[in-house]
């Protein structure tokens, strides 16, 4: 039996293991899914394969929302609450608490393979992957694959930024493959984001279910964990899966096609153009499985990638589904968000200079502090005025409803003109 430790690390991290739980509670059983509620308490993770996983945060209220991952498998970093998508941070906190993190992993056994799920774009997730990686290749030699959600390309440039040198880190470091789901896939989900986001974490899930499963199955054609290495050594070290289920009594060919077509694929890529290497697992009653139909199909995306592992498994009574794993040599969508991570790193330089700017430009006002208002003393001083006004008496005078005006016609400032000249006018200087 195979042995796996999945490792949720960050926010992103935590939801997508936590709904692989979710899926793995009551296999088998009248009850599909577990729900959350009390079945999380009186229900039990049923996996093929011995599997260990372990969540990884600095924020505590993202390790709260986790529903069906036991306590004892949650990892707070202490007196943190997230790194604020800082990556520089991040890191120099993993450094100081690596020695904690890696004991926690030590006390479970030795997998033979390991998968960490995380965010590109975040603080924890991203800053904390790569060197975890390392830590663990430093003392072990079972594969670790990284499982890397990538941000929209509007997101934000901060993420751009923090998925560009993740990603970069990875590829340079010993990581031994970078598995890739583009969140730009949301868009084709619709409805409001927290649905969206639950969906993309529910297809991760089952995908990595569906894998994991399909690598400790007994099969009609076999594929395992040997051949699972073999095809992720290939390309540029980036890997992304694809998937397909009938609903009804669907062909096996349309499936594998859809398997391998931009919407069965959690990361965008022309498989015939940009893949070097593949597996396929096909799984379903035998009456759908056509051997013709697979054999053309597996032939055809052979002539384009070079090699393609393939394996089915029979499940009488059951429509089929596939799952196909394929690695790259290269992608264009991937050089696209290094295009606006570029373009993100002179933003934020761009802003810097603006504000180091700003920042010369108070000084200036700092100079004066300390210092009070000086007048010449040439200029007049006044320091009080007496006004007295002498009696104005209008030649013509009446009463009009108790109030004594002028006659005649003269308007108000003819009045204020005579006013002003009866003031007399004395300064104190």
């Amino acid at each position: 039996m195979l042995n796996v430790l999945l490792i949720g690390n960050g926010q992103c991290g935590n939801r997508i293991l936590d709904a692989v739980n979710r899926l793995s509670m009551n296999r088998g059983s009248s009850v599909k899914e577990a729900s959350g509620g009390l079945s999380k308490y009186f229900s039990k993770h049923k996996y093929k394969s011995n599997v260990e996983t372990v969540a990884i945060n600095t924020a505590i209220n993202d390790l709260k929302e986790m529903k069906f991952t036991k306590a004892k498998d949650r990892i707070h970093i202490p007196n943190l609450h997230g790194v604020g998508a800082n990556r520089k941070y991040g890191k120099e906190v993993f450094e100081q608490q690596k020695g904690m993190i890696m004991r926690l992993l030590e006390e479970r056994p030795r997998p033979d393979v390991a998968f960490v799920i995380t965010s590109a774009s975040g603080g924890t997730g991203s800053s904390f992957t790569p060197p975890l990686i390392e830590e663990i290749k430093k003392v072990h030699d079972y594969p670790v694959y990284a499982i890397v959600i990538l941000p929209f390309r509007e997101e934000g440039t901060l993420y751009l930024q923090n998925a560009a040198f993740m990603l970069k880190e990875l590829r340079e470091g010993p990581c031994d493959g970078v598995i890739l789901v583009d969140n730009q896939y949301l868009k084709s989900i619709g409805g409001n984001y927290q649905d969206a986001y639950d969906g993309i974490n529910t297809m991760i899930a089952k995908r990595l279910l569906f894998l994991l499963d399909s690598l400790d199955s007994e099969m009609m054609m076999v594929t395992d964990l040997g051949d699972f290495k073999t095809v992720m050594s290939g390309g540029a070290g980036l890997a992304t899966i694809g998937y397909a289920k009938a609903e009804t009594e669907t062909p096996i060919r349309n499936l594998i096609q859809n398997s391998v077509s931009p919407s069965g694929l959690l990361f965008s890529t022309d498989v015939y153009q940009e893949a070097s290497r593949a597996m396929i697992i096909i799984k379903g009653d035998k009456k759908y499985l056509s051997i013709d139909e697979i054999s053309a199909e597996v032939e055809k995306l052979t002539s384009a990638v070079g090699h393609v592992f393939k394996g089915i498994i029979i499940q009488n009574g059951e429509l089929p589904e596939v799952l196909c794993v394929l690695t790259l040599s290269s992608a264009e969508a991937l050089e696209g968000l290094y295009e606006g991570a570029v373009a993100a790193i002179n933003t934020e330089r761009t802003k810097k200079d603006k504000i180091r700017r700003e920042k010369e430009f108070d000084s200036s006002f700092l100079s004066i502090d300390g210092l009070e208002p000086e007048y010449w003393s040439r200029f007049l001083s006044v320091r009080s005025c007496d006004i007295r006004f002498r009696d104005i008496r209008p030649r013509n005078r009446r009463h009009r409803n108790g109030y004594m005006v002028s006659a005649g016609r003269s308007s108000g400032w003819t009045f204020f003109s005579d006013l002003l000249k009866n003031v007399s006018w004395s300064f104190r200087t």
